[in-house]
């Protein structure tokens, strides 16, 4: 089975087997947002994933 390399792209796997994707919400409209919160943008969150979840959309991967 092929990755879903449209769905790989907005994800980063860390060498621990972490996945981190952006934040949701922080697209556009982020002038006047406090500057902590734009930096905490940047930084990403833990995607959280059930196995079934990884096993269908990052094969061979994790």
């Amino acid at each position: 089975m092929k990755t879903n390399n449209s769905f790989l792209k907005r994800l980063k796997i860390t060498k621990n087997g972490k996945i981190i994707g952006r934040k949701p919400g922080l697209n556009h409209f982020n002038a006047k947002a406090r500057r902590n919160k734009q930096m905490s943008a940047k930084r990403g969150q833990e995607f959280a994933m059930t196995g079934k979840e990884k096993s269908r959309f990052l094969p061979g991967l994790l």
